[in-house]
């Protein structure tokens, strides 16, 4: 197997970032980030705790990006041409 399709996360075709899942992993890991922001919803209500909810749904992002720079293809510009 080549060391591209070890990728979770396949870089986007057009400009900077990751795309959809490539591997079972990373769809795991996006079902799990959709889950906890809607566990991190139910628990703390925008309405009622909107700093936690706030802070709760950034730590839940930068994590996943985290695992998107880890798992998926380097970052950087693209102009479709890739």
């Amino acid at each position: 197997m080549s060391p591209s399709h070890e990728y979770w996360f396949p870089a986007k075709r057009y400009g900077w970032g990751w795309g959809l899942p490539a591997r079972w992993q990373g769809w795991a890991t996006l079902l799990a980030y959709v889950v906890l922001l809607g566990a991190v919803g139910f628990a703390f209500r925008p309405a009622s705790h909107p700093l936690m909810f706030a802070m709760l749904v950034a730590l839940l992002t930068v994590a996943l990006v985290a695992v998107c720079w880890l798992k998926g293809e380097p970052p950087r510009w693209r102009w479709g041409k890739d």
